[in-house]
């Protein structure tokens, strides 16, 4: 096998990781978030979605990585990202409106903290492959996974702060960072794909330059 064949084999594990990880969780999450009325873990679950949607978008642009394919990758984890900020925005907001004051919940702060290790374990993996095959996709949607980690440490804040001095508002108010990270990355991925059509390597290059 050649160094480029485990370089790929080691990425398309790392996706089916993320993706063995999140619809465990959606499973999880759900449990948790009955279990204590907690909005902000139920709304935890659709990062988990556009996580699962984006580490298919990475599995399908291995199989078969060219230059036209990695543009249309690149595209769909761009809007992805998109889908993420206005989940953040709205979920965040839904929750400060209604006050909603969950009970503590315990099984949602073990799986947000082993979710935020696991998150950061494997956007650090992603984004090392990825240089070391100079895919672009790759190291894009590790910074997808990357926020589902930084994501996962705000809603344990939430929980651990609302367990033990009923600071309900922790998560929301935490979570807003998160949509300016995500707009900038949506934006640093989607804009020069339109504005550099001309040329495909420098469409391919010039959002990491």
């Amino acid at each position: 096998m050649t160094e480029r064949a485990r370089l790929l084999q080691r990425g398309r594990r790392l996706e089916v990781a993320t993706l063995a990880w999140n619809v465990v969780g959606l499973v999880v999450l759900a449990v948790a978030a009955i279990g204590a009325g907690s909005v902000a873990l139920g709304g935890f679950g659709p990062d988990s979605l556009i996580e699962i949607g984006a580490s298919t978008v990475v599995l399908w642009e291995l199989a078969d990585a060219h230059h036209a394919r990695q543009g249309r990758a690149l595209r769909l984890i761009g809007v992805a990202f998109v889908l993420l900020a206005a989940y953040l925005a709205a979920q965040s907001s839904l929750v400060l409106a209604l006050g909603d004051r969950p009970g503590p919940s315990y099984l949602g702060i073990a799986w947000t903290a082993l979710t935020a290790v696991a998150m950061f374990g494997l956007s650090r993996g992603k984004a090392i492959t990825g240089r070391a095959l100079d895919n672009p996709v790759l190291q894009t949607e590790g910074r997808v996974t990357a926020v589902d980690g930084i994501l996962a440490v705000a809603v344990l804040a939430g929980l651990v702060l609302n367990a033990a001095l009923g600071w309900w508002w922790a998560d929301p108010a935490a979570a807003y960072v998160l949509v300016y990270y995500a707009i900038r990355e949506a934006r640093t991925t989607l804009v020069p794909w339109g504005a550099h059509r001309a040329s495909p390597e420098t469409e391919l290059t010039r959002p990491f330059a």
